[in-house]
């Protein structure tokens, strides 16, 4: 029978940039991974730092080479969302690589305040402040602009949110809007519920922002929930939206730049590629041909890529616990770990990612449906991007079997609630951040170690 390692090479045209295999065993992004799998054990949480800075390069570069090929007037500026993953060591590699940021929330204004102390950003750069704000969200962001951080940016999601501004709000204040764009045709409604209708645009700016010389609306924003693809729902809705930002230039002088959100993808499986030159090109074609036949100069462009910027930069290691044969071909393999807790997309949203063995690909395949530990039947992986079937290699015996996923960067510890009360109280796994030094070579330690029973007692209210 062949073995895993004639499958995966079968399969896939491997080994990619990423991805080698030497004496049997995985290395992710040149690390060895049986080397962090003896030091620090499963279940494992690993960040690896430098990707997050060659993601922002490769997106700078793209936009800058292809400006350049279309002669596009405008300038480019790389935010990263915050709510892709809020860590500090995330923040900190980012930042290294001139960027600003996206938030989403109040409490994104104190990670804001802690950066600037820290001497991470300045108060020039640009806080581009999203979504629906409740009183605490309008206060901080408030309290930042009146102290002097001049880019701290209110992206109005409604009609009366400018009101509170006008309160609160001393000193000049840039401002943009959020359009709140047709849904894909598969969802359950038409429209988003955040930001505000194309046909209350003009209105809102002639009304409640023209008049008072304290605010500018400096830039027009919008997000596809389903990211950039070549789809003419995707170029359909980004037509709609430039056309709307032509007509306000029209009459508000003062805009010059638009947001067109996040969406740029990853890799969900080992061989899926993005041809991400095209879409840059297609989307400054867009932009420029429209400007061009409505008479309005081409707009600056910001972008707010979160899981582009974060998700290749992690993975969650697990050991096989056990395998069951619970009928007469579905086979289990029992992983030590959760996939609702650790990885709660694959869950909620059927999200896949690049699966592979971390050890013994000389040894023969077998086809295996992957069970999570909580007492969840949901709780379970049986299917990757490439094919609606999992293949592993066979667990020898007395020694044990790893398995990784990568890729998993973005939003899952935001959405399982890191460091809380996860499902059948199944402990958060440690977190291991791997770097490279001056010199290009590998280091790591450990951000966090495997959740306590203390902790979860503390939380429950059993202990003070």
């Amino acid at each position: 029978m062949d073995k895993y390692t004639d499958l995966i090479h079968q399969t896939f045209d491997f080994p990619t940039d990423e991805f080698k295999v030497e004496n049997n065993e995985l290395h992710f992004n040149g690390i060895p991974l049986m080397d962090i799998i003896h030091k620090y054990g499963t279940p494992l949480k690993l960040t690896y730092l430098p990707k997050i800075s060659s993601q922002i390069q490769k997106a700078k570069l793209l936009f800058k080479e292809s400006m350049e090929k279309l002669d596009y007037r405008g300038s480019y500026t790389y935010c990263y969302c915050t709510k892709s993953s809020h860590f500090s060591f995330v923040l900190d590699e980012a930042l290294k690589n001139d960027i600003h940021i996206e938030t989403s929330s109040g409490y994104d204004m104190q990670i804001v305040r802690a950066l600037y102390k820290r001497g991470k950003i300045s108060k020039d750069t640009y806080i581009v402040c999203n979504g629906f704000k409740r009183e605490r969200y309008k206060h901080w962001l408030s309290e930042l602009v009146n102290e002097g951080f001049r880019n701290c940016m209110p992206i109005l999601d409604n009609l009366d949110e400018i009101e509170y501004y006008k309160e609160h709000i001393t000193e000049k204040c840039k401002v943009g809007m959020r359009l709140a764009s047709d849904e894909e045709p598969k969802f359950e409604f038409y429209t988003s519920r955040l930001g505000i209708r194309y046909n209350d645009v003009i209105e809102l700016y002639q009304t409640k922002i023209k008049d008072d010389p304290k605010f500018e609306l400096k830039m027009l924003h919008y997000f596809i929930n389903t990211g950039i693809k070549d789809t003419s729902y995707y170029w359909s809705e980004l037509s709609r939206f430039v056309h709307k930002y032509c007509e306000l230039k029209k009459v508000c002088p003062e805009l010059d730049t638009i947001d067109i959100g996040g969406g740029f993808p990853i890799k969900t499986s080992i061989q899926a590629d993005y041809n991400y030159r095209y879409m840059v090109e297609e989307i400054l074609r867009t932009i420029k041909r429209i400007c061009k036949e409505e008479g309005v100069e081409e707009p600056n462009i910001f972008t707010e890529f979160g899981i582009f910027t974060v998700g290749e930069s992690g993975a969650n290691i697990y050991s096989i616990l056990d395998h069951k044969l619970q009928n007469d071909k579905e086979l289990w393999y029992m992983i030590d770990g959760s996939f609702i807790t650790n990885l709660p997309d694959a869950w909620a949203l059927n999200q896949r990612w690049p699966l592979l063995s971390v050890n013994h690909w000389n040894k023969e395949y077998r086809k295996i449906q992957l069970g999570g530990i909580t007492c969840d039947s949901q709780d379970y992986y049986n299917s990757e991007m490439h094919s609606f079937q999992v293949f592993l290699p066979k667990i020898p015996k007395d020694q044990p079997l790893y398995i990784g996923f990568f890729h998993t960067g973005a939003y899952q510890e935001s959405l399982s609630g890191y460091g809380g009360i996860k499902h059948c109280l199944i402990p958060a796994p440690q977190h291991v951040i791997i770097d490279r030094d001056e010199n290009g070579e590998l280091v790591d330690w450990q951000f966090a170690p495997e959740q306590t029973s203390e902790a979860m007692l503390k939380i429950l209210g059993y202990e003070a």
